[in-house]
């Protein structure tokens, strides 16, 4: 049997479709319509579901980073207070790193844990090579610390955000610009 370019195997589910379309009235807008189905609670189609009401319900969005509290972030900034927990990633890969980072979060923020530390490395700067047999033969061309840019972008991601509060740069005696300080939401299990 030739089929012919037109025939389409949900031609049925087309036809129900083009039956439950009702034509717009002159002089409004999409968006008038629109806004009355919704207030109504009439959906577009009357024979099958709406597409939005079939998918699986997902959680809210995490609250966007914040600021630390003017308290915590001045015992910070002085080396006053103590994290937590840390983790190391230094060799590690983007990919190694982001994963190790996150399961990391998660686990604390499991137990409690308020604030730990991020140790992302500064980057190799120009003086960073071993200069005794001369700098022609351990020379590593320069490196920009990329885990020191990334982990605040990934931060910023929902996945990182529905456990971390807020961060901000450690206190030298902790890595200063090489290293982060994350303060980690309250876990809903723990008391208020």
């Amino acid at each position: 049997m030739t089929r012919r370019p037109y025939d389409v195997p949900d031609r049925g589910l087309w036809d129900d479709v083009k039956r439950s379309i009702q034509p717009l009235k002159k002089g409004r807008t999409d968006k008038q319509v629109t806004a009355q189905r919704l207030l109504s609670g009439s959906s577009l189609t009357t024979s099958h579901p709406h597409p939005a009401t079939m998918l699986p319900h997902h959680r809210h969005e995490p609250p966007p980073l914040a600021a630390f509290d003017r308290r915590t972030a001045q015992k910070l900034s002085r080396g006053q207070l103590e994290p937590d927990a840390r983790i190391d990633l230094h060799g590690e890969t983007l990919e190694t790193a982001r994963m190790k980072l996150y399961h990391f979060i998660q686990r604390e923020h499991a137990s409690g844990t308020r604030l730990v530390l991020v140790i992302t490395g500064k980057g190799a700067s120009p003086y960073a090579g071993h200069t005794l047999h001369g700098r022609e033969l351990y020379h590593v061309p320069e490196r920009d610390g990329r885990l020191r840019r990334e982990v605040p972008i990934w931060l910023h991601d929902a996945l990182f955000r529905a456990h971390v509060v807020g961060y901000q740069p450690a206190h030298p005696r902790h890595g200063g610009g090489g290293a982060l300080y994350l303060r980690l939401r309250r876990n809903s299990g723990e008391g208020l």
